[in-house]
Order: C-alpha cells, then sequence, then structure tokens
C-alpha cells in the first residue's frame, strides 16, 4: 500500500520548495528475476549475466542506491515491462550478486540531486498508460521530480512512471500510482 509522501525539495541556496504530496509505490524488481540471475545466471532475453565487482557509484536497481567500491554486482538484462508492444524494451541494470536485508524505501521517492544519490541532479522520468504505452515524458532537475510525478499522475491515464538514466536512457526504476 502506497502512502503520501512529503517532500521537500530545497534551492542550492539553501531555501525550501514548497511541499509537494505524491501518492506512490516505487516497485520492486520482481523477486523472479532476481532469483534466476542470481542462481541460474540468465537475463530476461535468456542470456548468460555478467558478474563483475563495483568500482564504486553504479546504480543498484534492486536496493536504490549506488554500489560501493568491491561489491560483487550483477549486470543483467531487464525489461520492466509485462506486456508484449513496441514500447516493450530490454536493458542493462545492476543487481546486488546476493540478497540483501537492507531496508529499501518504497513509499518515498529515491535520493537525487547528488553524485552519491541514486538518481543524480538530472534524469527523465515517462509516464505509460496501463497498456504500456508513453504518454508523456520529461528530462528534469532532481529539484523538479516530486513536482513531475505529481504531474504525470495527476492524469488519470497515467498507470506509472519510470524514471530513467538520461546518459544511456537506462531504467531506474518504476513508480506506481498507489492503491486508491
Amino acid at each position: 500500500m502506497g502512502a503520501i509522501v512529503p517532500r521537500h525539495p530545497s534551492r542550492a541556496n539553501g531555501t525550501s520548495l514548497a511541499c509537494v504530496f505524491v501518492s506512490m509505490n516505487i516497485a520492486p524488481i520482481p523477486e523472479l528475476f532476481l532469483q534466476r540471475v542470481r542462481t541460474e545466471g540468465i537475463d530476461d532475453l535468456g542470456q548468460p549475466v555478467r558478474r563483475v565487482i563495483a568500482e564504486g557509484g553504479e546504480p543498484c536497481r534492486d536496493v536504490l542506491r549506488r554500489a560501493n567500491p568491491g561489491e560483487p554486482l550483477i549486470l543483467a538484462s531487464f525489461t520492466p515491462f509485462s506486456k508484449p508492444g513496441p514500447y516493450k524494451e530490454y536493458g542493462p541494470i545492476f543487481v546486488l550478486a546476493t540478497a540483501s536485508d537492507e531496508i529499501v524505501d518504497r513509499v518515498a521517492l529515491p535520493e537525487a540531486g547528488s553524485e552519491t544519490n541514486y538518481l543524480r541532479a538530472q534524469f527523465v522520468i515517462r509516464a505509460y498508460s496501463d497498456t504500456e504505452e508513453i504518454l508523456d515524458a520529461a528530462l528534469v532537475q532532481a529539484s523538479d521530480f516530486a513536482a513531475t510525478v505529481e504531474r504525470f499522475f495527476a492524469s488519470d491515464e497515467t498507470a506509472f512512471l519510470h524514471a530513467r538514466f538520461p546518459t544511456y536512457g537506462c531504467f531506474a526504476c518504476r513508480i506506481d500510482r498507489a492503491q486508491r
């Protein structure tokens, strides 16, 4: 179940922006995918995964944080879509090589804005329909994250959002509208 999460983004000069309320959940990477890549070494395209040691800073999709230097990771192809169609795409993601018991806050937007945050200063938000077709997209600054999520979810046509890294376009996370 989702929560209404107050976010208080701040400006570079330290002053607070208006509070934005977002009713959402961050979807976890499916457990079936994580089990398959960790135990069988096979990704969503049926290919062998690549096991790597983190240099530090790689975005770990399963725990929504940056990797620490020396952490064992898996690099694998993943699709965040469940339906066939022209928008179904696959891309590389990093996940921890072994399951973690660390707590991941899934009712708050991921940290964004600095080099050490999961999402950095700028990223893409895409709005999708329940048929998994793109409705809208925006390149946003971290300070506009919550407001963009709120704006996209203001449309009843929007079923979920994707946050994506801007340089390579890789999937960062899925943001679902909280159950009403």
